[in-house]
C-alpha cells in the first residue's frame, strides 16, 4: 500500500517519503538557553540531514513556520519542497528533552500536494 502511494509521487519526493515512512526518523539537538527551543532554520536544516541520511539522497528543501519548544508532545508541520514545486509536509514531534537537548520524531505525510501552475 506504502509502495503504490509513493509511485505517484516525483522521484525525489517518493524517496524522502519512503525512507520517513518505512525507516523513520528522529533527530535530535542541543539549544543553548535554559528554556529549550531550536529555531526554524536550525529545525529545517536537521530535518533535512536527517531526510537525507535516512533516505541516502541529497538534502531536500524543507522549511518549517515557527521554532520548536522543547517540550515533550510539541508538534509543528514542515514542508519539503521537491524541485518540479511540489510540497510535502512533515511532522516533527519532540519525543523528549534532556536538559538542552532535544529529541524528536520526524515522519512525512504519505500524499504530496501538486505543484501550483
Amino acid at each position: 500500500m506504502i509502495k503504490s502511494a509513493l509511485s505517484a509521487l516525483p522521484l525525489g519526493l517518493a524517496v524522502a517519503a519512503a525512507g520517513a515512512l518505512l525507516v523513520g526518523c528522529s533527530g535530535s539537538v542541543h539549544v543553548g538557553s535554559s528554556d529549550p527551543k531550536l529555531s526554524k532554520d536550525k529545525l529545517a536544516d536537521t530535518v533535512a540531514t536527517k531526510l537525507a541520511s535516512t533516505t541516502g539522497q541529497a538534502k531536500p528543501d524543507i522549511s518549517c513556520p515557527e521554532d520548536l519548544a522543547g517540550k515533550v508532545g510539541t508538534t509543528t508541520r514542515c514542508t519539503l519542497t521537491a524541485s518540479d514545486g511540489s510540497t510535502l509536509g512533515v511532522t516533527v514531534k519532540v519525543s523528549s528533552v534532556e536538559g538542552k537537548q532535544i529529541n524528536f520524531d520526524i515522519k512525512a505525510d504519505a500524499t504530496p500536494t501538486p505543484a501550483k501552475n
